[in-house]
């Protein structure tokens, strides 16, 4: 059906909403495509979801094309099966939890890595069975201290998470990197500027994390890279090699005078100092609508403000592929 602006149901605003912090906030929100319905928590307007639910399609699109197959699991869990992994207690204030009726505790999932794992457990008996690819396109909920940025910082968001089951980590190998190939294929049809960095698995875990991050102005997570190869790692992942150690063979010793409990000038009147071996990476970038400033005492290396970009769809949370 012929969708017509004179019939459209859109607001268009004049002036920024108050409460927007950031560009893409006051865009969405004076062009009609999400309304404010509670702190960290937005409706989408008819056509914000339009929009919405072509990501969704061309996400749905390449996981279907490397064949993972979709499930969809309910929002509100059980507390047991997060007791089990000890994330009832690690996630702190972080969750949603309410009790029903009866007593029972319940939590807002704030991600389904238990259920998955339970799931095929249940239906699944034998190792002839993987491996196996899973995925789903749902509703996730996080107790935000401060909700701010508009969707980029929300209570509420989508998130496509999948999961796979393998036999052993040459078959867990394959899996990753068909996994990341399909999220590269999904930012280059979106037509996104992103850089792949190394990450930290976090709560989700994992020995291995890589982030798919879109550089902008206003960013809620900083990254560096180097100029002069493709290595880039968000600041909480980054790993600095230590340099090779200086050879001290044939240099004369070094001698001091121990004076009130202090060690004072040496015979020779030089100062002692002391050869240090580590290396040390100082210095702050500032997440504003300035430039990316330097980071550190490597001309190799910047620190880049960016905004995480998702395959979650509406761009609330970072794409992770975690093994």
């Amino acid at each position: 059906m012929l969708l017509r602006m004179s019939t459209l149901f859109l607001r268009t605003l004049r002036e920024d909403p108050a409460d927007a912090e950031v560009p893409s906030h006051r865009l969405l929100v004076r062009g009609g495509y999400i309304r404010r319905a509670a702190p960290g928590g937005y409706t989408w307007l008819p056509l914000g979801w339009r929009v919405y639910r072509n990501v969704e399609r061309v996400v749905r699109e390449e996981m279907d094309a490397m064949g993972a197959q979709e499930v969809n699991f309910p929002a509100l869990l059980p507390k047991e099966p997060y007791e089990l992994s000890n994330r009832w207690t690690d996630y702190g204030d972080d969750i949603f939890r309410l009790k029903d009726r009866k007593g029972n505790d319940f939590l807002l999932a704030p991600t389904h890595e238990e259920m998955f794992t339970l799931l095929v457990k249940d239906l699944y008996s034998s190792y002839k069975d993987l491996p196996l690819w899973l995925y789903q396109i749902q509703t996730k909920f996080r107790d935000e201290t401060r909700p701010r940025a508009g969707l980029l910082r929300g209570r509420e968001f989508v998130m496509k998470d999948s999961y796979s089951f393998d036999i052993d980590d040459a078959g867990l190998d394959v899996s990753y990197n068909a996994h990341r190939d399909a999220y590269i294929r999904t930012f280059d049809r979106l037509g996104l500027d992103y850089v792949i960095v190394a990450a930290m698995s976090g709560a989700m875990g994992g020995s291995r994390s890589e982030e798919f991050l879109t550089p902008a102005v206003n960013g809620e997570d900083t990254y560096v890279r180097c100029t002069n190869c493709d290595y880039a790692a968000n600041t909480e992942a980054v790993r600095i090699p230590v340099p090779d150690a200086l050879a001290y063979e044939g240099v004369p010793d070094a001698h001091g005078v121990l004076s009130s409990g202090r060690w004072g000038r040496p015979s020779s009147g030089r100062r002692l100092a002391a050869p240090s071996t580590q290396s040390e990476v100082s210095g702050s970038s500032r997440k504003s609508s300035e430039d990316a400033s330097a980071v550190g005492s490597s001309p190799l290396m910047k620190a880049t403000t960016l905004r995480p970009v998702s395959a979650s769809i509406n761009s609330l949370n970072r794409s992770r592929i975690a093994s």
